[in-house]
């Protein structure tokens, strides 16, 4: 099992494979390469195609399910993810002073000098104790890269097709284009020696039509000639 801070080897993302492919899925625990959730746990839900993205270890975090590399996430340790209870927050304590209450006299029948009391007065009042829970922060969560976008532009059997495909899905199937559209689109690529064997290729096929429709031309002589006698003929 591949400590916290060193990420997934290979045997454990394989490991970690077959368990999906036997319908479990597999906690582990964020290293801090990922971040402000380094230490949390998760659930591997998918494993994508890791030569289009580096970020193949898909984890389900909460409602999220986000793509993370095999350095940002270790196997977890047997007993990790769960819930323990929670201490309290504290609490901050806010006292509001009020006015004070009016003053108030008590009269009494008259009494000897020395036992008249002094005049009573109400203390003034404090509001009850308010309690406000401390807040907790939140962790922004690792957005999803999109997958990878391939745009195929080929040539077989004297025929140019183009094809495109965004991570395993295909989104065009190899559909024919003319020559001079292929041609354009080899012209916005600047890769030395490409156009020169689009050119080439081209070239060859223009030889080829050129040699095919003079061997038309000498058959459509000869078909005029015949059907020239056969009028004479007549």
């Amino acid at each position: 099992m591949g400590a916290a801070g060193q990420g997934l080897s290979t045997d454990e993302v394989q490991g970690i494979r077959e368990a999906l492919a036997a319908g479990r899925k597999p906690k582990v625990v964020f290293t801090a390469a990922a971040g402000q959730i380094a230490g949390q746990v998760g659930q591997v839900v998918e494993l994508t195609d890791p030569a289009v993205s580096d970020e193949f270890v898909v984890v389900r975090f909460g409602r999220d399910e986000l793509p993370f590399s095999p350095a940002d996430v270790a196997v977890a340790p047997r007993g990790a993810g769960r819930r323990v209870a929670e201490p309290k927050p504290e609490a901050e304590v806010v006292v509001e002073p009020v006015a004070a209450e009016p003053e108030f006299v008590l009269e009494r029948a008259p009494v000897p000098e020395q036992s008249r009391g002094d005049e009573r007065r109400e203390e003034p009042k404090v509001d009850a104790v308010e309690t406000k829970p401390a807040k907790r922060a939140v962790k922004a969560a690792k957005p999803k890269a999109p997958a990878g976008l391939t745009v195929t532009l080929q040539y077989a059997e004297g025929e140019w097709t183009v094809a495109a495909q965004q991570g395993s899905k295909s989104l065009a199937k190899p559909y024919v284009v003319k020559p001079a559209e292929a041609l354009r689109m080899v012209a916005l690529v600047d890769v030395p020696g490409v156009q020169e064997a689009v050119e080439q290729i081209m070239a060859a096929e223009r030889a080829e039509a050129e040699q095919q429709a003079d061997r038309l031309r000498a058959e459509l002589a000869e078909i005029e000639a015949r059907l020239a006698e056969l009028r004479e003929a007549g």
